[in-house]
């Protein structure tokens, strides 16, 4: 009878194993992204996040949506996916404080979150995936500052400093870094802008306002990506000022890599989308074999995977960005690029 009974209690555990395995193999990820004005979505988050997906479950289905900037879309399309049967939601809110209630949505559904590049400070996910916000805040700051005193720009001189989307906790992050490096250094802050939905028209738009206030005053940028650094580069260039005073950015686009080989714009910072898409890839499955996730960090509460980044300028962007392999030479020196390439050392 004892050995009937472990034979039985045996089987209930592979059937149990078995079952847990299936709903592994064949489970729905869900991947939210927040807008459209940064083409990374598109270009390397989300292929980043399907192709390890599909190395590490082939069988799971990946909903990938966007919402353009709007909050009350990534809703519609968070309460979506979970009608849709999605186990985990790799979320990146187009608001950090209104994303706390879908969390509490999905949490009162046993649906796993992992909040990914931007945080969601009230409320804990169940993990969050970035790179170091206010590391990039400050590393570009600081490249700027540094660059200024090499230069010989005196002591007191004013620099502009444009921020991200004023709802997005991560832009809060990025803003701390950069006032950070900005209030211990020599330069002072003419003045400063939080841009709605990281849109670069309305970055150029009040830069065009402050190069018509401020002029020759401006002697550089804090820009908090490289949307915002486009805009303010065109407005200089719509302005006649020449050269564009040193402007910074963030994300590494193909646009602002062109930028700074061209010496339009003076650094962008390298995090390569598809690094933190794999982990958060990674970090799902692990979710759906029932299994914990290891944090490097925490932050607002959550279990945290931080990655560090590298400061691109036209000195390192051959070593940094296409030595790497992270970007070929020909997706980059293109057209009127092409001599400048030519002169950094990235094509023959």
């Amino acid at each position: 009878m004892r050995t009937l009974n472990l034979l039985l209690a045996s089987a209930a555990i592979s059937v149990s194993l078995g079952t847990a395995a299936a709903a592994q193999e064949a489970a729905t990820v869900a991947f939210l992204m927040p807008d459209q004005a940064s083409t990374r979505y598109e270009e390397h988050d989300y292929p980043g996040f399907k192709a390890e997906m599909t190395k590490l479950c082939p069988d799971c289905t990946v909903i990938y949506q966007n919402a353009n900037a709007d909050v009350a879309l990534q809703q519609q399309q968070f309460n979506s996916v979970i009608a849709q049967g999605a186990k985990v939601i790799v979320l990146d809110p187009v608001d950090s404080a209104a994303a706390a209630a879908l969390v509490e949505i999905a949490q009162s559904q046993e649906v796993k979150v992992i909040a990914y590049d931007r945080p969601i400070p009230d409320k804990a996910a169940d993990y969050y995936v970035s790179f170091d916000n206010e590391a990039i805040g400050r590393s570009i700051a600081q490249s700027l500052v540094d660059h200024l005193k090499a230069k010989g720009v005196p002591d007191g001189a004013g620099v502009l400093q444009i921020n991200g989307s004023p709802t997005d906790a991560a832009a809060g992050l990025i803003r701390d870094g950069i006032d950070s490096a900005l209030d211990a250094s020599s330069y002072k802050t003419l003045a400063e802008y939080d841009t709605p939905d990281w849109a670069p028209p309305k970055a150029q738009e009040w830069a065009a306002g402050q190069i018509t206030r401020f002029g020759d005053q401006i002697k550089g940028v804090v820009a908090a990506n490289d949307g915002t650094a486009g805009g303010a580069i065109a407005a200089f260039k719509a302005a006649g000022v020449n050269p564009v005073p040193p402007v910074t950015g963030n994300d590494a686009t193909i646009a602002a890599l062109q930028l700074v080989i061209a010496g339009d714009q003076y650094n962008t910072i390298s995090k390569p989308s598809e690094i933190v898409a794999a982990a958060a890839a990674n970090v799902a499955v692990k979710f759906l074999k029932g299994e914990t996730p290891e944090a490097t960090h925490t932050l607002y509460e959550t279990p945290s995977q931080l990655f560090v980044p590298a400061v691109v300028t036209a000195e390192n962007i051959k070593a940094e960005v296409f030595d790497k392999g992270i970007n070929k030479p020909e997706e980059v020196c293109t057209g009127e690029y092409v001599e400048a390439c030519r002169k950094l050392g990235i094509i023959n």
